[in-house]
C-alpha cells in the first residue's frame, strides 16, 4: 500500500507527508514540471505538462490497496475501480456509493456554467477541512495499519 497524491494545487500535502511518514508508508507525489514542490518524506514524480498528464500518470502507477489523495472526481472513479482509495482534499472519501452521484452532479454544474448562468464558488478552505482530512486519513490507516 502507498499513498499517491495529485500533488498540482492539493492543499494538503503537508498533512498528508506527516501521516505517512507517521505510519512509514511510502509516498509518491505527482506533478507537473510547472510546479516547485519538495518532500522531507516521499518522493515527487514529475511529468511534462499536458492535458491530464499527471492524471494519467497516477491511473498507470496505482495498485490496489494504494491511497489516492485527489479532487478530482473523474480520476477517483478510476482508481476505485482498480481497488484503491480516494480520498478528496477536505476528507470526503470517495466510493463506489457516492461517485456516480458526485459525476452527475459535476457534469450538471459543467452544464449550468456553460449555459452562462451563476454558479455557487466553492468556500474558502479552512482549518477545520484540514482537521478533518488528517483525522480522516489517520483513521483509514489506523484500522489498515
Amino acid at each position: 500500500m502507498r499513498i499517491i497524491i495529485d500533488g498540482d494545487a492539493c492543499p494538503v500535502i503537508e498533512q498528508t507527508e506527516k501521516i505517512a511518514h507517521k505510519y512509514n508508508i511510502k509516498l509518491l507525489l505527482f506533478c507537473d514540471y510547472n510546479h516547485n514542490i519538495e518532500l522531507k518524506y516521499g518522493e515527487v514524480i514529475k511529468v511534462d505538462q499536458s492535458y491530464q498528464s499527471v492524471d494519467m500518470l497516477i491511473l498507470n502507477k496505482a495498485q490496489k490497496n494504494d491511497i489516492i489523495i485527489t479532487d478530482d472526481y473523474g480520476l477517483a472513479s478510476l482508481v476505485l475501480a482498480k481497488n484503491c482509495q480516494a480520498l478528496n482534499s477536505k476528507g470526503m472519501q470517495f466510493t463506489e456509493k457516492n461517485i456516480n452521484y458526485l459525476l452527475m452532479r459535476r457534469h450538471l454544474n459543467k452544464k449550468i456554467r456553460d449555459a452562462g448562468k451563476r454558479h455557487p464558488t466553492s468556500k474558502k478552505r479552512t482549518k477545520k477541512d484540514d482537521l478533518f482530512f488528517k483525522n480522516k486519513l489517520d483513521s483509514i490507516l489506523q484500522d489498515i495499519v
